[in-house]
């Protein structure tokens, strides 16, 4: 029975992270949390704790520890060491990109595009 687990090795050993130094990277920049408190990398593991996880994109993970795991096994056996409590993912509405305009299609050997042409096309945009 394993009793001394590293948050990091843990949260490797259970997928969260690909390798363990990302794992240990996030921690050190505050995106893993226990009860709302920070935590240190070499932190012990136990039975019960709930660490809340920030991804990028705003995406956040609850997971509580239902049993220790120290390497990394198959995705189904590090399913059995945790338990996911995490809200259902909310879809993000994408933004259109006020910066990017779509390609305007020109007939080849035109040239370039007069200045008339840019504010007919600005106008055709909005701008």
């Amino acid at each position: 029975m394993i009793e001394n687990v590293r948050l990091d090795c843990y949260l490797w050993a259970i997928r969260m992270f690909k390798s363990r130094s990302l794992a240990s990277a996030a921690i050190k920049n505050n995106k893993v949390k226990l009860n709302n408190e920070l935590v240190k990398a070499s932190r012990k593991v136990k039975i019960g704790d709930t660490y809340t996880i920030s991804f990028s994109g705003g995406i956040k993970k609850i997971i509580e520890v239902t049993a220790l795991i120290e390497n990394r096994q198959s995705y189904e056996i590090a399913l059995k060491h945790y338990l996911d409590k995490s809200p259902p993912a909310e879809k993000i509405e994408k933004l259109e990109s006020l910066f990017f305009i779509p390609n305007i299609k020109r007939d080849k050997g035109t040239g370039r595009p007069t200045k008339k042409d840019k504010r007919d096309i600005d106008t055709l945009f909005g701008h």
